[in-house]
């Protein structure tokens, strides 16, 4: 490996410590609740178990193929690496961030989708499904996952948490955060009364209004009809 693939190798190291103290200072990770990764070419770094994002070194960072096996780095991987995995497999996804952000956590406790509230939501895909539950680290929850979330750049995982994916780490927490707040909103919405839906008319009109505005491109609304 060249220095400077090495050199790119422990930049991302460095940004996977720093997204994972950020969501631990946000709240959107607590404990060893959460991990996260970013792929740099056909290896993928990835959070070890059993982590404490808030606290996690940069030299404790394992990589991995994308068949899932260890590179280097001493600590085993998260055991939530096939899910993670089958994200990159499937979706054009340079990062991965998955928590258990405590009100996007308890919406996937209760509703098969969150509805599109808002119009910054179309950034998710529109509305954003549920994902059935399944036990945690095993293949069964990256299938599940993986299929929910054609389509969506984020999925909620019923009675577990939240997965977002983006180009970068940037994108991908953002995206997290992003949906943290759709679910916020839309539990204080629900105490007033009954959330008006936007459409699917309404949020592709968003989508062009955004591309239009180069705001950003490709944004992954699902074909919907009405």
């Amino acid at each position: 490996m060249s220095e400077g693939d090495l050199g790119r190798l422990a930049a991302l190291r460095e940004e996977l410590v720093c997204a994972g103290r950020a969501l631990a200072d946000e709240g959107l990770v607590a404990g060893t609740a959460g991990n996260l990764s970013c792929r740099a070419g056909d290896r993928v770094l990835i959070t070890p178990s059993g982590a404490q994002l808030g606290a996690l070194r940069a030299g404790e960072i394992p990589a991995v193929s994308l068949e899932g096996e260890r590179l280097d780095g001493e600590l085993e991987p998260s055991s939530e690496l096939a899910l993670h995995l089958e994200i990159y497999r499937r979706c054009c996804a340079g990062a991965v961030v998955h928590t258990h952000a405590p009100m996007a956590t308890a919406v996937a406790c209760v509703l098969d989708e969150l509805p599109c509230v808002h119009y910054l939501m179309v950034e998710l895909g529109g509305s954003v499904p549920v994902a059935p539950y399944r036990t945690f680290g095993t293949r069964q929850l990256a299938e599940a996952v993986s299929e929910a979330i054609e389509g969506h750049t984020a999925v909620l995982m019923a009675n577990h948490g939240t997965l977002a994916y983006g180009d970068d780490l940037a994108h991908a927490t953002s995206r997290t955060r992003l949906l943290e707040w759709a679910a916020t909103l839309y539990r204080r919405a629900s105490a007033i009364g009954e959330p008006r839906i936007l459409s699917a008319a309404q949020q592709r009109d968003v989508a062009a209004e955004l591309e239009r505005r180069a705001y950003g491109s490709g944004y992954p609304l699902r074909a919907q009809s009405g």
